[in-house]
């Protein structure tokens, strides 16, 4: 029987997310499952993944340079050594780093290495520290890593010019249309669940509340409606737990926009709450390919969003969306824009409707089952 090892850094917010179709697929083809990951639950007995035949809890932490992940690649390497494993595929940095550098004697025995690079640090635009910092690393760890896959095409781009054995594009690790398909919902309902009235005009955010994500700056584009007497309503929605938090509710008073800005927190119900909104918008520093981006599409949310790689892979200005530029003047702009011009979020929505069929679930699977089919005949 043929076995196959996932790792990335998390269980919960990772492989939860992202690879549970992944795992099932090699499952149905008749493969023996296991993963790698920190349990990152704050229940531990909580953390139980679907399809998995073996778990591994490996220390990992975000931050490279913490002490624990000595332990965990010493934890890794026993593993990938005694595994046997066909093939591994490996997600998030400090993961990948540590995946390919404990399987570097394992590669010689024909287990291959597959990397998804879910966005590089280095792109277009980037600090010049992380292009001294992360650039040469990846380069390097290349050279051990039989598939490359990459899931923008900037990122591709520049893979191509590395030492992968093969270097794949997979637009992202695709999105299940049938779930943000949810049919007709009370959105009177679901606005007064979420605290909003009918009347209001809903932004909403989904995704980290971190530095990268952004949310600050449509903050400031709401101060800048309401000094100007063009706020009508408008409350701003945002989905996702994080660091940033209280900097983004400090602001938010500050700004005297308190009672427009609503935390959710963590939601399960992202679809319903796409269906109740009237725009998504999604300011990011830096994305890979972002599935909240995806996830508005698939409900025919229209969306304003940065110029940045990986969101204009989803986003074609005035066709699937807006594209702002990143300051509070031009995100009010867009907001104001869009809130006066229904049929041009009408347009928009079937845009991103029909774009977004590109990166249903079921194609995207198919091209990964290939892929991994062609590499581990070949082995």
């Amino acid at each position: 029987m043929k076995k196959v090892l996932f790792v990335a850094t998390v269980v919960k917010m990772h492989i939860m997310v992202f690879h549970i179709p992944y795992l099932k697929m090699f499952k149905e083809m008749g493969w023996e499952t296991a993963v790698a990951a920190r349990n990152d639950y704050d229940d531990p007995d909580e953390c139980v993944i679907p399809y998995c035949d073996t778990y591994y809890d490996i220390p990992f932490e975000r931050n490279p340079m913490k002490l624990s992940n000595l332990k965990a690649y010493m934890s890794l390497k026993a593993i990938i050594d005694k595994g046997d494993y066909d093939i591994i595929h490996c997600h998030t940095p400090v993961g990948a780093m540590l995946t390919r550098l404990s399987a570097k004697k394992a590669r010689k025995h024909g287990i291959k290495v597959f990397y998804t690079a879910h966005g590089f640090h280095f792109y277009k635009g980037a600090p010049a520290i992380n292009w001294l910092l992360y650039y040469p690393v990846e380069k390097w760890l290349s050279l051990y890593t039989d598939v490359l896959i990459t899931i923008n095409n900037e990122d591709y781009e520049r893979a191509k010019t590395f030492n992968a054995g093969k270097v794949c594009y997979v637009p992202g690790v695709g999105i299940d249309l049938n779930k943000f398909n949810v049919g007709h919902i009370d959105k009177a309902k679901k606005r007064r669940e979420i605290g909003v009235s009918t009347d209001d005009f809903i932004l909403l955010s989904v995704g980290e509340l971190s530095k990268n994500k952004n949310h600050e700056i449509v903050i400031r584009a709401i101060s800048i409606l309401k000094q100007y007497n063009k706020f009508h309503q408008l409350k701003y929605v945002i989905c996702g737990n994080g660091p940033y938090e209280p900097e983004l509710k400090k602001l938010s008073k500050k700004l005297d926009v308190t009672d427009n800005i609503i935390f959710l927190g963590f939601r399960s119900d992202i679809a319903e709450i796409c269906n109740c909104s009237d725009l998504f918008i999604f300011m990011s520093y830096r994305e890979g390919l972002p599935v909240a981006l995806m996830e508005a599409m698939a409900c025919g949310l229209p969306a304003v969003c940065s110029d940045i790689r990986g969101n204009t892979d989803l986003i074609e200005d005035q066709k699937t969306g807006l594209i702002a530029d990143n300051t509070p003047e031009a995100v009010a702009k867009a907001i104001e824009t869009m809130r006066l011009d229904s049929n041009l979020r009408r347009r928009l929505s079937l845009g991103a409707l029909e774009k977004i069929k590109q990166f249903d679930l079921s194609s995207i699977e198919n091209t990964m089952k290939h892929i991994y089919i062609e590499i581990a005949e070949n082995k």
